[in-house]
């Protein structure tokens, strides 16, 4: 009972729940709560396995645990949550898409702690590559994407966003100037104060903008 307390409050992402306990076993658990967590089950006995993963478990792991299967376990976690956000996100991203007129998309659905939050393009500065991961930074704040910068770049107006780094994608209506080196190196400056070197590679998008 204090797990199913626990769990609705604390609300967390991944729980490790053992089969066997006082009062209620896992499954017991897993009924009770309303909070919907991914769950690795760990145990002593393997004849719970078949009904672990009829509960959609991550993994069922055997006590006593080591560590290379205890990592295992973690790793097939963090891949699953990410594949599924991942899916989620390219779903709610596509929601405003409809015809050709809906080719660039008006709105992108970010992470925000725990919820997916509806952001509008428009009000995104700049795009930067984080690993994996995508930051994403309005006037007001930062949101992070699962998605990689060269999918979200696909589904950006190329007349308003442009990339001018392999890890960096501006919006034009926030760009403030162009600072040039002597070098010939070129320095975009955006209108929050934050500056971006700008590639070779892309330096031409930049330059079809000078008139």
């Amino acid at each position: 009972k204090d797990a199913v307390e626990k769990i609705d409050k604390l609300k967390p992402k991944l729980i490790f729940l053992d089969v066997q306990m006082p009062g209620m076993d896992g499954f017991d658990v897993l009924e009770a709560i309303t909070h919907k967590p991914y769950v690795i089950f760990t145990t002593a006995y393997d004849q719970y396995a078949i009904q672990a993963f009829d509960k959609n478990a991550v993994d069922y792991v055997l006590k006593p645990l080591d560590e290379e299967r205890f990592k295992l376990a973690i790793k097939r976690a963090t891949e699953r949550i990410k594949a599924e956000q991942t899916n989620v996100e390219d779903l709610l991203m596509n929601i405003k898409s409809g015809g050709e007129e809906s080719k660039y998309s008006s709105h992108l659905f970010v992470q925000k702690s725990e919820k997916l939050l509806n952001l509008e393009v428009k009000d995104i500065v700049h795009l930067e590559a984080s690993g994996d991961y995508t930051i994403l930074t309005t006037k007001n704040d930062q949101y992070l994407s699962s998605s990689g910068i060269g999918k979200l770049e696909e589904k950006l107006n190329p007349d308003v966003f442009i990339r001018v780094h392999r890890s960096t994608i501006i919006n034009l209506n926030y760009l403030k100037e162009i600072e040039k080196h002597f070098n010939g190196g070129l320095i975009v400056k955006m209108e929050n104060g934050k500056s971006f070197p700008v590639s070779r590679t892309y330096a031409k998008q930049i330059r079809k903008k000078v008139v």
